[in-house]
């Protein structure tokens, strides 16, 4: 252990990399709820992998975004409380104001969707985004929605999970 240790201490900074671990909660109108798992977010071969370690969800596809936002909480819409809201939009910083998907001009938060299994866990798979480097999630909020995203007028409904990644 020692001398693994030791080899670390030689090894330049750029070598080392960097993995964010993001905890993931239920949220609701009411606030952020029960955990949920994690996701580790690292950077490999040009692009960042997201590697879900998750349970509870409702089977299916769920769109899958980081939002603008260091904040899981509700706010107020239409005079109505509104789960993860507090996140802000997408991420955008070209302010494309396009949701056009993980590989399109768009929005830049626009992951892949997240595939969850029969037994509500999405804990196989890697979401591979090549548009995004990991500083640029710093301070942002990684967000599950209800539904599956179709990359055009349905972002996945409600959001039903979010992370705020340090």
């Amino acid at each position: 252990m020692r001398t693994l240790f030791l080899i670390l201490l030689t090894l330049p900074l750029t070598v080392i990399a960097e993995i964010i671990d993001i905890p993931i909660f239920r949220i609701g109108p009411e606030g952020t709820g029960a955990p949920i798992g994690h996701v580790i977010v690292k950077e490999a071969k040009g692009r960042v992998e997201f590697l879900p370690a998750l349970q509870g969800l409702v089977p299916g596809k769920h769109g899958f975004h980081i939002h603008e936002k260091p904040d899981c909480g509700a706010q107020e819409k239409e005079g109505k409380l509104t789960a993860g809201l507090a996140a802000g939009s997408h991420y955008d910083p070209e302010q494309s104001g396009k949701h056009l998907g993980p590989e399109g001009p768009g929005h830049r938060g626009d992951l892949p969707v997240l595939l969850v299994g029969e037994d509500g866990s999405a804990a196989t798979g890697v979401v591979l985004a090549s548009r995004l480097n990991l500083q640029e999630l710093h301070g942002r909020s990684l967000m599950i929605h209800a539904e599956a995203d179709n990359y055009g007028d349905q972002p996945g409904g409600a959001r039903v999970a979010c992370g705020i990644i340090p």
